[in-house]
Order: structure tokens, then C-alpha cells, then sequence
């Protein structure tokens, strides 16, 4: 299973930006506390940072070419306002969880609404650097087929109780 990462604008700065707001784990410390929950749950885990709109685009849109099974998507400030990143998951078949780092319900009404939520599959808010986590195994169960392929349902035996007639 492949995971797409997304970090948007600013999340460069993680570690020394509001660490009050959003902890004082660096993005590179957090994407390798990423890499390794991947590698513990067998997910081949990636991650791009950016701080333009129409790259988080190009990955998005590029994401079922790449055989990406999943993205878990933290899209910065564009969450209130990008209309083009929202389109860009609708246009694809790629389930994208939204995570973020604090709780965007306690920081104010400007931050409460998500344009970006409306298109993904769901959302996990105020976790700090396990917000990336729950939204890998998220990914990793949206993404999971039901059974491994080639192999048959489970069928139950049923038996007869002694003296009674099949049906």
C-alpha cells in the first residue's frame, strides 16, 4: 500500500512557528514519526511539502497515475480557501484524509470552516503530531480490500441436527 503525504504552505516552518499552536516536532522529525507508523503497518509512506496551491494540484491530480493508494492531506491556510484543491479531490478516484495539527474549531471562526473538508473522504483535527497518524491508519483502512485477492469468502458448514429432514 502507497501513502501520499501532503503538507501545505508554511508547514516548513513547523518546530520554530507557533510551537504554542502547533508543537515543537520539526516537519522533517514529523515525516520520519510518519515513515516508520507506515513501516510498522506494512505502508510505503511518502511525503512533499509545499507552499503552492497549484503544486498540492499537480499532486493530487497525478496521484492515480502514481498508483498512490491514499493521501493524507494537511492543506495549511488553503483549507479556507481553496475552491481548486477541493475540485482537484473530487476529480479523482484517490480517498484524501485532511488532517491538522491543532483543533481548528477552537481557533476562531475563520479557521472553523474547511473548503477542503467538503471533498475528502473525512477530517482529523486537534491531535498534534498524531493527527498524521490517525489519518495514515484511516488511509490505510479506506484503501484496504476487504479480502486478500484470490481468496474465497469464508463460508460457514451448517449441520443438520440429528432426526431432522434437509430442507
Amino acid at each position: 500500500m502507497k501513502i501520499l503525504v501532503i503538507h501545505g504552505p508554511n508547514l516548513n516552518l513547523l518546530g520554530t512557528r507557533e510551537p504554542e499552536i502547533y508543537g515543537k516536532h520539526s516537519l522533517a522529525e514529523i515525516d520520519a514519526m510518519i515513515v516508520a507508523y507506515g513501516r510498522e503497518h506494512g505502508v510505503d509512506v511518502s511525503s512533499v511539502q509545499t507552499n503552492h496551491e497549484g503544486d498540492i494540484i499537480d499532486h493530487i491530480q497525478s496521484s492515480e497515475r502514481e498508483k498512490v493508494d491514499a493521501i493524507v492531506l494537511n492543506p495549511g491556510a488553503y483549507t479556507h480557501t481553496s475552491l481548486a484543491i477541493a475540485d482537484a479531490i473530487r476529480a479523482v478516484k484517490t480517498p484524501v484524509i485532511e488532517v491538522h495539527l491543532s483543533n481548528l474549531h477552537a481557533r476562531g471562526a475563520e479557521r472553523a470552516r474547511s473548503v477542503t473538508a467538503t471533498a475528502c473522504r473525512g477530517i482529523i483535527s486537534g491531535f498534534g503530531v498524531n493527527s498524521y497518524l490517525f489519518g495514515v491508519d484511516a488511509a490505510r483502512r479506506l484503501s484496504r480490500p476487504t479480502r486478500a485477492p484470490g481468496r474465497a469468502a469464508r463460508t460457514i458448514k451448517r449441520t443438520r441436527k440429528p432426526g431432522r429432514r434437509p430442507r
